[in-house]
């Protein structure tokens, strides 16, 4: 059982880091989006017609 305790604990501990992971990666995503955006705005400089 204290086998099991140990893997379910380092299991655990890896699925936190992934999830912290892929929160900041979420963070970059959203900030990218709203700065391409704002870049892409008519009136802006967009060559867009």
């Amino acid at each position: 059982m204290k086998a099991a305790s140990r893997a379910e604990s380092a299991e655990l501990r890896e699925a936190r880091k992934r999830i912290k992971l892929l929160g900041q990666e979420n963070e970059v995503l959203r900030r990218a989006t709203a700065y391409l955006s704002q870049a892409n705005l008519p009136g802006k400089g967009s060559i867009r017609s």
